[in-house]
């Protein structure tokens, strides 16, 4: 992780430079969006099966041209991930609250058309879990910090688009997926896995 953010930096140092060579702007923008979450289990008891969350992500994006048609485009947001499974005990949904970090760059293709890729670091906050059955619902709140159940941090890959339809406004959509597993000692009650997820979203930029 101490090499991809140091890699960041550099990136960052180097996109800002290019920047003021060429006297193109950095731009500053926001974005926010809807997650479609799931895990991919991996090793350990993880005999059953999930289906995928909806959640959603907000944050704030840097545009740092590099070329005329290559930008840095590092983004912080807040995102939600998480899966939910059914059994005949009733149903269970795992909430988890990050903050991703996703280094990307952005290649345009055509007018308004730009490919998305990079490395993503995910820092965990917390984790809600909730069960529902016919005769009621229980839910439990973890904050990580106190928590050794999950890893704080994992690292991942992002590939998408992006869609401009001016200078200001566009849609995104994207697939993101972790290289790490959550933890190294599945469970039913803490399985093994890696978090995927599905994002659409709108940006404007300033």
């Amino acid at each position: 992780m101490k090499k991809i953010i140091i890699l960041a930096m550099g990136l960052f140092i180097t996109g800002v430079a290019n920047a003021q060579s060429t006297d193109k702007a950095i731009r500053f923008g926001i974005k926010a969006g809807a997650n479609y979450s799931n895990i991919i289990k991996d090793d350990g008891n993880n005999d059953f099966k999930t289906d995928y969350l909806v959640g959603y992500h907000a944050g704030i994006t840097l545009d740092i041209p590099l070329l005329p048609n290559l930008a840095f485009t590092p983004e912080a947001l807040y995102s939600t991930k998480g899966y939910k499974s059914s059994s005949t005990f009733g149903d269970f949904t795992q909430t988890t609250h990050f903050i991703d970090i996703p280094i990307l760059a952005s290649i345009k293709l055509a007018e308004g058309l730009n490919v998305v890729a990079g490395p993503q670091v995910s820092f965990l906050l917390s984790t809600n879990n909730k069960f529902e059955n016919g005769f009621g619902t229980a839910e439990q709140k973890i904050v990580e910090d106190d928590s050794d159940r999950f890893k704080k941090s994992l690292v991942g890959g992002v590939i998408g688009f992006r869609y401009d339809f001016s200078d200001k406004v566009g849609i995104n959509g994207r697939y993101a997926l972790d290289f790490q597993k959550n933890n190294e000692n599945g469970s039913t009650q803490t399985p093994e896995y890696k978090n995927q997820v599905f994002q659409l979203g709108l940006g404007i930029k300033f």
